[in-house]
């Protein structure tokens, strides 16, 4: 796995990040979803790393970056804007998966300077889901609103760590790779990493919702080229009949496309994934 990529912690102020590092060419960030780790992108970063430079970091809080306690998308955007600096990347493109992808959507729009591309995977900014937040989106994403009870989420997801993932997510070793999903397994049996995780979720209710409607009250949009993919096998695109028109309000060069595959897109479809990445990088 991510042969011929460095493994190293980087030191980012706030936070100790491990990242994995690999290719040469313009540097592009890629940010993994709950519950995964940077492992995630184990199919995809060989092939971007053919003439990219690929940085891939657990975020603050998963895996085994550490546990600082601010898990708001704005302080994650800081580590990730220092992350570059100590690599020496001064502009790099993003790619988002999931909650990695509210990351990347808090980068683009706190650090426009910084962002010269921006792939979100199966994601939106958290206020315009929280803004349309229905019945509907209540069913089906109603751990949103379980996970950021943190405290007592936490304590009962680890009474049986693969009662709640893998009644979800029913992953597999096949499915996922023998390496990534044992890391996978570590991080959802550590205690405080899911706390963690579950801390991400209560920022989102809170302070990363304020953020993302201060945004939009203001006008501020993502500067740079995005691209928007939503995965035919998951239900984002059930939820929103108008992806192109939501985007609209964030972006004003934006491409919204499906992409044929369930959630986890960078285990499942990686070529598919990397042909579209390819149209914006």
């Amino acid at each position: 796995m991510f042969e011929g990529f460095s493994l190293r912690r980087i030191d980012v102020g706030e936070a100790v990040l491990r990242v994995r590092t690999g290719g040469a060419g313009p540097p592009v960030l890629l940010l993994h979803g709950h519950p995964r780790t940077h492992t995630t992108w184990h199919r995809v970063a060989p092939l971007l790393a053919t003439d990219h430079m690929v940085v891939c970091p657990d975020l603050r809080g998963y895996g085994e970056s550490s546990k600082p306690g601010d898990y708001s998308k704005r302080a994650m955007a800081r580590d990730f804007v220092k992350l570059m600096d100590e690599l020496g990347h001064e502009r790099f493109a993003v790619v988002g998966h999931d909650r990695g992808a509210a990351a990347a959507i808090r980068l683009a729009l706190d650090h426009p300077d910084r962002v010269t591309r921006l792939a979100v995977l199966d994601g939106l900014p958290i206020g315009a889901h929280l803004a349309r937040a229905d019945a509907r989106f209540a069913k089906a994403w109603y751990h949103w609103f379980f996970l950021a009870q943190q405290d007592l989420a936490a304590a009962m997801i680890s009474q049986d760590p693969g009662l709640w993932y893998g009644g979800r997510y029913r992953d597999t070793p096949a499915v996922m790779g023998v390496e990534n999903w044992a890391d996978y397994q570590r991080a959802i049996n550590d205690r405080d990493t899911v706390h963690a995780m579950c801390g991400d979720y209560r920022a989102g209710l809170e302070v990363d919702r304020a953020h993302d409607d201060e945004d939009l009250a203001n006008g501020r949009k993502i500067a740079c080229p995005v691209l928007a993919l939503w995965s035919t096998k998951d239900d984002l695109g059930e939820l929103y009949d108008d992806l192109p028109g939501i985007w609209s309000e964030w972006a004003d060069d934006v491409r919204v496309r499906p992409i044929e595959s369930g959630h986890h897109v960078a285990e499942e479809a990686p070529d598919e994934l990397v042909r579209e990445l390819r149209t914006l990088l």
